[in-house]
């Protein structure tokens, strides 16, 4: 059975992330998100398969490139805990470390676009556009900014 990791940064991206629920049980499935007060109950639900990374917000710039570094550190150790064969992510800058290290080893990168954005491309899009195996959009015209992406529809 394929590891698979889903992982995202909490709020509207995790929001996207758990429509994906069905696809959990058909593989062996990790989650990660980043630890706050509104998701830390999902560890009830998920148990060892949830993991968290340390919330951070680029509004608080010095606390958050530590905190950043901090979680590269952590993706990097939860990677070779889980030893995913594919990552997941709906995105946004908690995923876009462990893109690259599954890119680095090998591994399949999904990166779905977040549906808030139709017209215009994500910072973490386009950092990881180049390294996916598989870059999906949610809105048709998103094919003009990604023109290798596939048009998946909504996840909602």
């Amino acid at each position: 059975m394929k590891r698979v990791m889903f992982i995202s940064s909490t709020g509207g991206h995790l929001t996207e992330l758990l429509q994906l629920n069905p696809l959990f049980q058909r593989f062996d499935a990790s989650l990660v998100t980043e630890k706050t007060k509104s998701n830390a109950s999902l560890k009830e639900k998920y148990g060892k398969k949830m993991h968290y990374l340390t919330y951070g917000t680029k509004q608080h710039l010095l606390s958050y490139l530590f905190i950043f570094a901090w979680n590269i550190i952590k993706s990097f150790c939860l990677f070779v805990k889980i030893r995913p064969d594919v990552v997941i992510t709906t995105g946004t800058h908690t995923a876009v470390p462990m893109c690259f290290i599954a890119h680095f080893f090998k591994k399949k990168v999904i990166w779905i676009e977040t549906f808030a954005n139709s017209t215009t491309q994500t910072e973490a899009g386009k950092l990881v556009y180049p390294i996916a195996d598989l870059f999906i959009v949610q809105w048709e015209s998103m094919l003009e900014l990604y023109p290798n992406a596939v048009m998946g529809g909504w996840i909602f």
